[in-house]
């Protein structure tokens, strides 16, 4: 067995890696460029080494620098993780010429299944099911208009060295076939550098479907059953689990057995995954295969007990596989949410700054479920503009779905993250929504639910009162406190009364609190009760209490007069009032926010790029009027409407904060 093993990755997956390597006796070298000096992969190696500039295409994706690492510090092999050079086969090239072992698939799998043209023609010779389409070169708009009518509409355009939704359009009549031909191709070459675009059927009510293979170098070849990753967001995974809720037992064997014969049939060796798209009727169709671990591995090594990390490095340091067929079971059910910096509220613009709180949940036993949670920050680190913003991916497992679901709406609430904006409140809400409750979902699910994005959740009457009869308990709890503060000051005892108002996202609620050691009873004034429990105590950001039993978890900020509240994906101000209070409150006018309709401001926290106009300047609706990078991703802002630039605040080269003005307009 190897000695060493450098990481040649950052974050979360770098993390993970070391976790399996160190469990198997073996040390560890990461790589880190200036921006992750004090990252958690560093400090988590044996051994660490500096290989440049923040930007990945001077450090992470150099070839000659990570070769170097590895000659510097003696490693054996090299585990890529995902993303950066995981899938480059002059990588792997390279760590072959060095007599390195690259943990990974060999180079001509790389490169057979890289190109999404070559990789069907192979799919479809090893007998796996294609969607219906044309792999050939097109020439012009005209041929791919005639070929997608042969088709049959809808038709994908796409194109073959693609990947991240870049190059793709759905074309449903020949005007779209022309116009998406030409912009794919656009799009394709200046994005990769390659515009060759086939065209293939566009299958509805679609479902992303992948299966997992581990094959060694002895030919044996197995598939561990699939993953659900049917929730996306522009193509990107944000929600997985496994198993999948749709397939049947006859149709998963089905695509296990297709999926092995692919990899056996471009001589894949390591953990590999072969993604199929699946319509309604689970017709399924060859989408993709990734040579590399998945994002999304975790649920599959939580049904499975197979830790795939150290599978791919034992079938690298060319062991067999010492597991059949037969050993694969499906224990139980686990979900992945992935945890981004982005704001749900601001269009999942990108969000970077320091993590002022960063508490996970505690791993683990949680009710009658598992907690992990692979993650690559700390409390006090930041959130770098220079790579993905993936922060966490927390999984729970259950032994069904619905135990899953529920452990995962817990760990979800108990996820303490402050300083930048998260979706933590999106993934929330996605648990808690009946399409994804009942698994009706496709990769349209997003699009379909919140189409004009996410404004928050609104919760049910029965969860409000939950939370009112909580904090109503927690105030009695500050109350007392105070009260006992005051009375020792002026001498004299100070009473904390029982009748209570509670106003949150619109309703409010009269109640009576009859507490007595272990808790109180909470009775609304329609002669409803519940009973809470908590051990919470003034200044904890995180309650965990019981309602009639069932678990409740709050994240608490304090305000004026009660409480923030965060839970299930719902941000409330609970205001707590005795009823004269709660009487005089309802006269108050309300505060209107500050009226910004003349000014630009900064979405996100990032660095302008350029600016499109200059004071004086008549701008119309629409028109571009700077670019923010953030992220690696450029944002153009455009003019909502027809004006005049008044004042220009800030400057090519300048960092914003949200909501920075950036620019006034008359």
């Amino acid at each position: 067995m190897f000695d060493k093993i450098l990481i040649a990755n950052r974050g979360e997956i770098a993390c993970r890696v070391m976790k399996t390597a160190k469990k198997m006796g073996i040390k560890t070298v990461a790589v880190y460029s200036e921006a992750d000096k004090h990252a958690l992969h560093v400090a988590m190696a044996d051994e660490a080494v500096h290989i440049g500039p923040p930007q990945a295409n001077q450090s992470y994706i150099v070839i000659d620098k990570i070769m170097q690492a590895v000659k510097d510090t003696g490693a054996q092999a090299v585990h890529p993780g995902y993303g950066f050079l995981s899938e480059n086969p002059r990588f792997a090239d390279a760590l072959e010429a060095a007599g390195v072992a690259f943990v990974g698939p060999p180079k001509g799998a790389i490169e057979a299944m890289g190109d999404k043209i070559t990789s069907k023609k192979i799919a479809q010779e090893a007998g796996v099911n294609t969607v219906p389409g044309y792999m050939g070169l097109i020439e012009d708009a005209d041929e791919a208009v005639k070929i997608s009518g042969e088709i049959g509409y809808p038709v994908m355009i796409k194109a073959s060295a693609g990947g991240g939704g870049k190059g793709m359009r759905i074309a449903w009549n020949d005007q779209e076939a022309r116009e998406g031909f030409q912009s794919s191709k656009n799009e394709a070459a200046s994005s990769f550098g390659d515009d060759r675009i086939f065209i293939e059927k566009f299958v509805t009510q679609p479902r992303h479907i992948e299966i997992q293979v581990l094959c060694d170098a002895h030919g044996n070849g197995l598939w561990l059953n699939e993953r659900e990753c049917s929730i996306q967001r522009r193509n990107q995974k944000v929600v997985e689990e496994a198993p999948s809720p749709f397939l049947d037992p006859e149709t998963r064997k089905a695509m296990g057995e297709q999926a092995v014969a692919l990899a056996k049939a471009v001589g894949y060796t390591s953990a590999g995954t072969v993604e199929f798209i699946v319509d309604g009727e689970k017709n399924f169709y060859f989408l993709e295969m990734n040579t590399r671990l998945q994002v999304e591995h975790p649920v599959t090594e939580l049904i499975t007990g197979i830790d795939l990390v150290e599978q791919m490095i034992r079938i690298a340091n060319g062991e067999p596989l010492s597991i059949t067929q037969d050993d694969v079971g499906i224990n139980g059910w686990a979900i992945e949410n992935r945890l981004y910096a982005e704001d749900p509220y601001r269009g999942f613009l990108p969000s970077i700054g320091r993590l002022t709180r960063y508490r996970p949940p505690a791993e683990g036993a949680l009710g009658e479920g598992i907690v992990r949670n692979d993650t690559g920050v700390f409390e006090g680190g930041e959130i770098s503009m220079y790579y993905d913003p993936m922060i966490a991916k927390l999984c729970t497992w259950a032994p069904t779905r619905e135990a899953a679901i529920e452990v995962m709406r817990n760990a979800l609430d108990s996820f303490e993250v402050e300083g930048i904006g998260h979706n933590l409140p999106f993934v929330a809400a996605v648990m808690d929504h009946e399409r994804f409750i009942t698994g009706n979902i496709t990769t349209a699910f997003i699009a379909e639910e919140y189409p004009d994005g996410f404004q928050g959740v609104t919760l049910s009457d029965d969860k409000l009162r939950d939370i009112a009869a909580a904090s109503a308990a927690m105030n009695r709890v500050a109350e007392i406190r105070r009260a006992r503060i005051s009375g020792t000051l002026d001498n004299h005892e100070r009473k904390v009364g029982t009748e209570w108002t509670v106003t949150l996202q619109g309703a409010s609620y009269d109640m009576t609190l009859a507490a007595d050691r272990q808790g109180a009873t909470v009775t609304f004034s329609d002669g409803a009760s519940l009973r809470v429990e908590g051990d919470w105590t003034p200044g904890q950001t995180l309650a965990h209490m019981t309602v009639d039993g069932k678990p409740l978890v709050l994240k608490v900020g304090k305000i004026s007069g009660g409480f923030r509240i965060r839970s299930r994906g719902a941000d409330l101000k609970v205001h707590v009032r005795t009823p004269r209070q709660a009487e005089l409150a309802r006269l108050m006018p309300e505060k209107l926010p500050p009226d910004t309709s003349k000014m630009l401001l900064c979405p996100m926290p990032g660095l302008i790029v350029s600016m499109n106009v200059a004071e004086g300047d008549e701008v119309q609706e629409g028109q571009a009027l700077c670019t923010v990078e953030a992220m690696k991703m450029e944002n153009i802002l455009r003019a909502e409407r027809r004006g005049v630039v008044a004042k220009i605040n800030a400057g090519p080269g300048d960092s914003l904060a949200v909501d920075d003005v950036i620019m006034e307009f008359e």
